[in-house]
């Protein structure tokens, strides 16, 4: 795997959070574009999960504009209210509230983390029986999400874990994966995504927003749309703050940037519901407008 570029200047990490997440960093990025900075030049962006789906989007020679304008034009869901449980993704098989009580349930029972993803993909794998969408038609629905189904000359990192013995896994265009598997690996939840002989879950499961890959990079940006947050006991250094504290001990220079509140109450089990990228994608651009006489600073 070659993970080398010629600049080692500037890292973009984007996180995962469903429906939510895509739409957030996706007007994010645009409206920073439009005020001057950016952050599609990063020497390697890292994307995790809906992180990985941005990553791929976003370096696919589609500009940023035309991204967020394409989340404008989607015809939204009808938007569920009181107890009932968002829709399910189409690919996914599951619901937010259905996949946090499955994985939380799992996360309480681990020892640490790798015990946890050990116990995740085995649980993830005894499911397989029971149905859900097929990887032929879960390529398909990721496909369609992608402008570009060829890796960029570009590095992007697409991080997934091995369902079979929770293995961290990391995908890049040397790693002899296409990049649209590489996308739908990382995006799986319950549901174990078969690349050959290989499945694979959530690339989350790895690290939350996996920050810390972009060790020995000057500065590092961190878009992370459930704001750092993990469900992960602290000592087990899952966390966001642990990974800029790994990050900043190196020497490299981070910033982390977190939904406001004019993205909406959407970041959380509701994120996979489509119905959230509205507001998400708004919340995002005009975000971007606060942000970006400081990040201008920071990244240029």
């Amino acid at each position: 795997m070659d993970t080398t570029p010629q600049s080692r200047q500037r890292a973009l990490v984007l996180a995962g959070a469903g429906a939510a997440g895509n739409a957030w960093e996706l007007g994010l990025i645009a409206g920073l574009a439009e005020a001057g900075v950016d952050v599609t030049e990063a020497d390697l962006i890292i994307g995790t999960s809906a992180g990985s789906t941005v990553a791929a989007q976003v370096t696919s020679g589609t500009r940023p504009a035309d991204l967020y304008a394409a989340i404008l034009a989607e015809v939204p869901p009808a938007r569920r209210t009181g107890n009932a449980a968002p829709s399910r993704r189409a690919g996914s098989g599951v619901s937010g509230p259905d996949y946090l009580e499955w994985s939380n349930a799992i996360i309480a029972a681990a020892e640490d983390a790798s015990d946890m993803r050990r116990r995740l993909g085995a649980a993830a794998l005894e499911l397989q029986p029971s149905g859900g969408t097929s990887p032929t038609r879960w390529r398909d629905v990721v496909a369609a999400r992608l402008p570009s189904h060829h890796w960029p000359q570009q590095p992007v990192l697409i991080p997934a874990v091995d369902a079979r013995t929770g293995e961290p896994v990391l995908f890049d265009r040397g790693s002899g994966v296409d990049l649209v598997d590489a996308v739908a690996a990382s995006t799986s939840a319950m549901t174990p995504y078969r690349i050959g002989e290989n499945q694979y879950l959530n690339g989350g499961y790895r690290r939350s927003e996996n920050a810390d890959l972009a060790a020995g990079y000057e500065r590092v940006l961190v878009l992370s749309p459930f704001s750092g947050r993990s469900r992960m006991p602290a000592a087990w250094g899952m966390d966001l703050g642990s990974q800029v504290d790994e990050l900043r001990a190196a020497g490299s220079e981070v910033e982390t940037v977190f939904p406001d509140a004019g993205a909406g109450d959407v970041f959380n089990a509701n994120a996979l519901d489509p119905s959230t990228r509205l507001p998400a994608a708004r919340g995002g651009h005009d975000q971007a407008r606060l942000l970006a006489e400081r990040l201008s600073d920071f990244w240029h």
